[in-house]
């Protein structure tokens, strides 16, 4: 009988680990090739998991809501046509079934013991633990043997992001003095190392207030891609500094060129030109000015980004925000944007986003505009170090200068604003590229051929 391995797929360069949601196929069930088999989640995106193979799902070697790394072995495939002959004993299938899973465990352990080798020099103790923990553990200056103590809800006692999140949400309250040793599930506090630190560097523990339900209330759960929103935004405005700035534009010549070319351009090339390539177009102009825009900071290092990936915010049908990105935008004309651009926003629409699609940005838009608001104040998307908000655009009366001398026009005004991280990028930096980006709005060509 012919086997075949199911192994869980890479999803972008950042992602080494996946969680099962969700498997769509029990043990006995014919599958097809390309028919999903299991949905599974990172902490960007979900997505289904299909059958290189057509044939039957004889063993599952892992269960729902179980952590695993990239590249491991998750399921047995055997050849339908294989299967549907004359069946071993017994005896035999469940020692063949059983050296299977032993196979696979090795597989798994060896793959884990390669991970855990090539990032040994941050960790030393007798768990493994995923780069996205020890990511949180370094980030909050948890050492080893605190994080040794920390309880795991994962698959054999591993600690898992929200095992570590909700440590750090508590850890500041203090362990009753006792002469008894903490047990296992107690996470324990390390003492001060010394007691010359100025009190002015120990770092508040910010609690959540309380909050009382009353009379008539209904208790909504987040979903999960709201918490890891909400856990994404609070990490954010806690390890980036924010600074926003603002500057207002005249577009009246960009909107007088797009209604004038968008029945033309849409017949010629099948795709509706909106606002978005054209905001595009403009911001990587004012990178290539601007390059120390485009990097990331990992400690006392700054990262200066080759490539410039332009993430856009889209919404999800189910409320949310996703953020997936145009790569190498700057390689792009205008033409290829569009394509781009409305791709990735009907797949965000209908929920076929795969986790390329939201991976390597480096800059990233959102349009507040969409929603009528005139500006906003964006949080940065980590490890990025701006955003940018684009207003509404609105007619209003402005002062322009003419050779006759300065009158009050009808004008379409917009407002752009610069969230920047204030570690790396100062207001000199943030400000000049955010006019630049604007001087390129108002310096569109209302001639420009499409």
């Amino acid at each position: 009988m012919a086997e075949f391995q199911l192994v869980m797929p890479k999803m972008g360069e950042s992602i080494a680990e996946a969680t099962i949601i969700k498997w769509t196929k029990n043990e006995g069930d014919t599958i097809a090739q390309d028919e999903t088999v299991l949905e599974i989640a990172t902490d960007k995106v979900d997505s289904e998991v299909p059958s290189s193979y057509a044939g039957v799902l004889i063993k599952k070697l892992f269960k729902e809501n179980d952590v695993v790394p990239v590249g491991a072995i998750i399921a047995i495939i055997a050849d339908s046509s294989s299967a549907n002959s004359t069946a071993p004993a017994p005896v035999a299938q469940d020692n063949k079934i059983a050296e299977l899973v032993k196979e696979a465990a090795a597989t798994l352990e060896a793959k884990t013991e390669t991970v855990a080798h090539s990032i040994k020099p941050a960790i030393e103790g007798n768990r493994f633990y995923s780069p996205l923990v020890l990511n949180i553990a370094r980030t909050e200056n948890i050492s080893m043997q605190v994080l040794e103590t920390i309880p795991g809800t994962g698959a054999e006692g591993r600690v898992t992001k929200r095992d570590i999140l909700a440590f750090i949400e508590n850890k500041g309250q203090s362990i009753p003095a006792s002469n008894t040793p903490p047990s296992k599930s107690e996470p324990i506090v390390e003492a001060p190392t010394s007691v010359s630190k100025p009190a002015t560097t120990v770092t508040p523990v910010i609690t959540a207030p309380k909050v009382t339900t009353m009379a008539g209330d209904e208790i909504v759960e987040m979903d999960r891609m709201r918490k890891l929103i909400a856990e994404h935004m609070v990490m954010s405005k806690h390890v980036s500094p924010h600074v926003t700035s603002f500057v207002e534009c005249d577009v009246t010549n960009l909107v007088r060129w797009r209604d004038k070319v968008k029945n033309a351009f849409e017949k010629k090339e099948g795709e509706k030109i909106t606002f978005t390539p054209i905001f595009i177009e403009c911001v990587v102009k004012a990178i290539k000015d601007f390059p120390m825009i485009n990097i990331s900071l990992e400690g006392n290092n700054i990262i200066k980004r080759k490539n410039i990936n332009i993430g856009m915010a889209a919404a999800l049908p189910s409320g949310n925000l996703i953020v997936p990105v145009i790569k190498n935008a700057d390689h792009k004309n205008l033409i290829g944007l569009t394509k781009n651009v409305n791709d990735l926003a009907n797949r965000a629409r209908q929920n076929k986003l795969v986790p390329d699609d939201i991976q390597g940005g480096t800059f990233t838009i959102t349009n507040v505009g969409t929603f009528g608001n005139v500006m906003g104040t964006p949080i940065i998307n980590q490890p990025q170090v701006a955003i940018l908000a684009i207003g509404a655009i609105r007619k209003k009366p402005a002062v322009i200068e003419t050779p006759e001398g300065d009158m009050i026009a009808i004008r379409s005004m917009m407002f752009l604003s610069l969230s920047y991280d204030h570690r790396i990028v100062d207001g000199s930096l943030g400000g000049g590229f955010l006019r630049r980006v604007g001087d390129y709005l108002e310096a569109w060509d209302v001639n420009r051929e499409i």
